[in-house]
């Protein structure tokens, strides 16, 4: 297997018909190339659809309350369902569920409030979350921190800003951190600055935001036992329509709400669109190696054809090999190893150039934020695996013509032309 002549025949064999082994491996260098460039630019738009969910966190469930449509022991149709604290304990208790982020608003959904720091004015967004909102609404910390335990216990009141924030009501140069901020004549200490993942509206939405602790929000603002709505994180092992199903029911039983009442509350469920994407997506790596496959199978086809003919124009070198003792398992060595040597500079390559190509798409995308697909780029396992099977087809392209090899005779070969 290291005899250095041996390789360097391979080698000498190759070069007498560069223009040939050129040729023969366009086909498989352009298989490979194509195969590394789809499947980048898979994972690049892969990458793409999930930061245009703005960073939400894609195992979740969004609960809210709305208004019943069917009459259920002794209660009328048209209750409006509030919930209060005891719903956070009755989710808790679903199978599958691993977190629950309750929050609460002031004014309406889009509505803002004024929030003041000495002589300057600017109206915001004022919500109540729980420590555990990090993992609801993946969130870049620019200074300090996000509230803790502590501060939920405790109910002390400390605020996090977004940064839409902190440029309307400090100075460019000014660290917001340790500084106060007032909403509804209520004092806040600013803990933290944060930034949102999110692009657009959204995004705009979040760093203009006043987050505070959920327990003080209820204490400051007279909404004790109150709560807006809930994000809870599933476990991915559990099918998510059913953790969400579970949970409206465990919802309808403590509201004394209809099993069958649609409208009761309405939701939105990450984890099962996310799941679809993921479907979706694997989907698509499944026909890009297809393709890939047969491109390569195409090219595998070309070097064993070609493998045939220079096997044809070697008889009677191969029967002089045979005449003087050279075994078929020799022959057969020999033919294999020119077709793996080709296949697998010839793929190589083209790795090497998929990723060159890759890497030039990355850094185009890099100036539009906003692109459908982001850092496209090689897959080191799946790299691995296609020269692991460019490796296996290279040794099938060559079973034909070596065993046409091993089967020459040597008085024959010697009498050929």
């Amino acid at each position: 297997m290291f005899d250095l002549d041996a390789w360097q025949e391979v080698w000498s064999t190759l070069r007498k018909n560069k223009l040939r082994a050129i040729l023969t491996a366009c086909g498989v260098f352009w298989g490979m190339f194509m195969l590394m460039v789809l499947l980048g630019l898979g994972a690049g738009l892969e990458r793409g659809v999930v930061r245009s969910l703005g960073g939400m966190a894609l195992h979740s469930v969004y609960v809210w309350s709305q208004r019943t449509s069917i009459p259920f022991k002794g209660l009328q149709p048209g209750r409006y369902v509030k919930f209060n604290n005891q719903d956070i304990e009755a989710i808790q208790r679903v199978t599958g569920v691993t977190y629950v982020a309750p929050r609460l608003q002031l004014g309406g959904w889009r509505d803002g409030q004024n929030i003041t720091r000495g002589a300057k004015t600017g109206n915001f967004n004022v919500v109540g979350d729980v420590p555990e909102f990090p993992l609801v609404e993946p969130l870049v910390f620019k200074r300090g921190r996000f509230f803790n335990g502590f501060d939920m216990t405790e109910k002390r009141k400390v605020a996090v800003v977004g940064e839409s924030v902190t440029k309307e009501l400090f100075e460019p140069d000014q660290d917001p951190v340790g500084q106060y901020i007032q909403v509804k004549g209520v004092n806040f200490l600013i803990v933290g600055e944060v930034k949102s993942l999110k692009f657009g509206d959204e995004g705009e939405k979040l760093s203009a935001t006043v987050f505070i602790p959920f327990a003080t929000f209820q204490n400051a603002f007279n909404q004790r036992d109150r709560i807006g709505w809930f994000t809870i994180g599933t476990d991915p092992k559990y099918p998510a329509v059913w953790v969400e199903d579970a949970i409206k029911l465990a919802l309808a039983e403590k509201h004394r709400i209809h099993p069958n009442d649609n409208q009761a509350f309405g939701s939105f469920n990450a984890a099962d669109k996310f799941e679809k994407i993921q479907g979706l997506f694997r989907g698509i790596r499944l026909f890009v190696w297809m393709v890939g496959a047969l491109t390569l199978g195409a090219g595998m086809l070309g070097v064993s054809n070609i493998l045939l003919i220079t096997v044809k124009e070697r008889t009677r070198e191969i029967g002089i090999r045979k005449a003087l003792g050279a075994t078929p398992g020799s022959i057969v060595r020999m033919v294999v190893k020119e077709s793996v040597v080709l296949t697998m500079l010839a793929g190589y390559l083209g790795l090497v150039a998929a990723v060159a190509a890759l890497e030039g798409f990355a850094s185009v995308l890099a100036k539009l934020p906003e692109a459908p697909v982001t850092r496209p780029e090689v897959d080191f396992k799946a790299a691995l695996l296609a020269q692991c099977l460019l490796i296996a087809a290279g040794l099938i392209a060559a079973i034909m013509p070596a065993r046409h090899a091993a089967r020459v005779h040597p008085v024959e070969a010697l009498r050929s032309e």
